[in-house]
């Protein structure tokens, strides 16, 4: 496959906080009220018990980029202590199933973040304006990375990331799964990791390519674990 660079800048959800440079996020402060204080959800229908495992040590063939443990993320700022990426134990092994499948296609997983500590998702909720809050979810109720069971993930070919239909957190609608306007390339290589994640158990999420929840994600609580405090096996 050939990689193809965009043909045309795209809005990241990093743009579209700030403003298009309009400082929001580091000027909001003081317009906006300090937030009541929200307590960890529990879901009563969550009964597995966690079984976190580090996807590195579990199959070394995943490759990791996780943004979050950088500032190169939309927030602009460091939000995980270390680039990590666990998921509970079923997840982590269909995810290294997935791996396989695109080896033997020549291709291989790239892994942008997976499980979230709750604080984290408060901490992003927060930080964010009120009228753009459509674009992080809302620890009142809880992301599924904060159960361990999502994955955003893209694919890389000899280690170089394949282009695909926009840049990863990208929250317009060249993101979406249901765009048809990117090169026929990246929308060929979307469809593909999409076929290998549904055929492994995983969910696509409709307006982020690179989002995918195990299909039984509601069985996992949610959890505030920090990702340092999780043990590899």
């Amino acid at each position: 496959m050939t990689l193809i660079p965009p043909t045309a800048p795209t809005l990241t959800r990093r743009a579209i906080l700030a403003g298009a440079g309009a400082g929001v996020l580091a000027g909001c402060a003081g317009r906006i009220a300090r937030p009541a204080p929200v307590a960890m959800p529990v879901d009563p229908q969550a009964t597995a018990p966690p079984d976190l495992v580090d996807l590195a040590w579990l199959d070394p063939r995943l490759r990791l980029d996780i943004r979050y443990a950088t500032p190169a993320n939309f927030m602009g700022r460091v939000l995980y202590p270390l680039a990590r990426a666990v998921a509970q134990r079923p997840v982590a092994a269909a995810l290294a199933q997935v791996q396989t499948r695109a080896e033997a296609a020549g291709y291989g997983l790239l892994i942008f973040d997976a499980y979230r500590p709750w604080r984290i998702t408060r901490a992003m909720w927060d930080q964010t304006p009120p009228d753009k809050r459509e674009f992080v979810a809302d620890p009142a109720t809880g992301s599924r990375h904060n159960r361990g069971c999502s994955i955003d993930l893209s694919l890389h070919r000899a280690g170089v990331e394949v282009a695909m239909p926009s840049p990863y957190d990208d929250f317009t609608p060249a993101a979406y799964r249901s765009n048809t306007a990117a090169p026929a390339e990246a929308l060929a290589a979307s469809r593909m990791l999409e076929g290998w994640m549904v055929a492994e158990g995983f969910v696509p999420l409709p307006n982020e390519w690179w989002h995918y929840d195990w299909a039984d994600w509601r069985r996992y609580p949610i959890m505030d674990v920090p990702l340092e405090e999780v043990t590899a096996g």
